[in-house]
């Protein structure tokens, strides 16, 4: 079994409805607070690993848009549609592995809350980052959330990485030498459906016009 896996993604949607999901959150309230002060009006967003997060059903609500939403699970992505009914032609769906995604257009916000943590092997996070270059507007943010370095070990059955937000901007540093400059950071507590407490870290980068 591997992160990239959409066979294990696919199982572990349909394994329990996404309101049981230990990722589930009814408002993603930090999310939408750093897309509030990042994210203007008809500036395009993608969700990185959105899956059947209700973020996109908020964005929606506000007229954001824009908006695409992007996952490894087919399985995922269908409990969006299907809870967001004919709304849901207002966002554009995409099944993809993200460390070989090809994009075809760019966006000015790329969010991602707990994919990159799943990244293990350093060449999928050289892949996985090569692919937010690509994607992100100069001048654009990314929205990077994983779990904090006293988070979770393990999510789902895998491993997974765990990141203090200095960490994770060394990271990026390291994979794109001067492309990103760290912005803001904040850590935050989550409370599962089963009232277990993960510590996320989640951090913003601005890509420069160079």
């Amino acid at each position: 079994m591997t992160t990239t896996d959409p066979d294990h993604w696919n199982q572990v949607y349909d394994a329990r409805p996404e309101t049981a999901l230990t990722w589930f959150e009814a408002t993603p309230t930090v999310s939408l607070d750093l897309l509030a002060r990042h994210l203007g009006p008809g500036q395009a967003l993608i969700d990185v690993g959105g899956g059947a997060s209700r973020l996109v059903d908020h964005l929606l609500g506000l007229g954001a848009g824009p908006l695409a939403v992007l996952d490894i699970s087919e399985a995922a992505l269908a409990a969006s549609r299907a809870r967001l009914g004919e709304a849901a032609d207002q966002v554009a769906w995409m099944v993809a592995d993200i460390t070989t995604f090809c994009p075809d257009q760019s966006w000015w916000v790329w969010h991602d809350r707990a994919v990159f943590h799943f990244l293990t092997e350093p060449a999928d996070r050289a892949a996985y980052l090569a692919v937010l270059d690509k994607a992100l507007e100069p001048g654009g943010h990314a929205i990077i959330a994983t779990f904090a370095d006293d988070g979770p070990e393990k999510c789902s059955g895998l491993p997974v990485m765990r990141y203090a937000p200095n960490d994770l901007a060394a990271e990026i540093e390291r994979q794109l030498p001067g492309r990103f400059k760290p912005i803001e950071s904040h850590r935050h507590m989550h409370i599962t459906p089963k009232g277990n407490r993960q510590n996320f870290q989640f951090s913003v980068f601005q890509k420069t016009a160079g």
